[in-house]
């Protein structure tokens, strides 16, 4: 059964219970680039494929998440 958290004020789903409270949740690594592309719009990962995963993307690229959203 998936846990269904609140959004915070950015729209992130944060984690209620401590010890994690208010940090905001990982993307598991099986979330497909469509899926990212919905929440961060059409430009994250120009040039590759909707179906690919995100720890595919990871472990091509290197970078994290929140590397790869903010283009470092």
């Amino acid at each position: 059964m998936t846990k269904h958290y609140p959004k915070g004020l950015d729209g992130r789903q944060r984690d209620q219970n401590p010890p994690k409270a208010g940090e905001i949740r990982e993307k598991r690594s099986d979330t497909l680039v469509r899926t990212l592309r919905e929440q961060y719009g059409q430009g994250f990962a120009p040039g590759v494929r909707s179906d690919t995963k995100l720890g595919t993307l990871r472990e091509r690229t290197g970078k994290s998440l929140h590397d790869l959203v903010h283009k470092k």
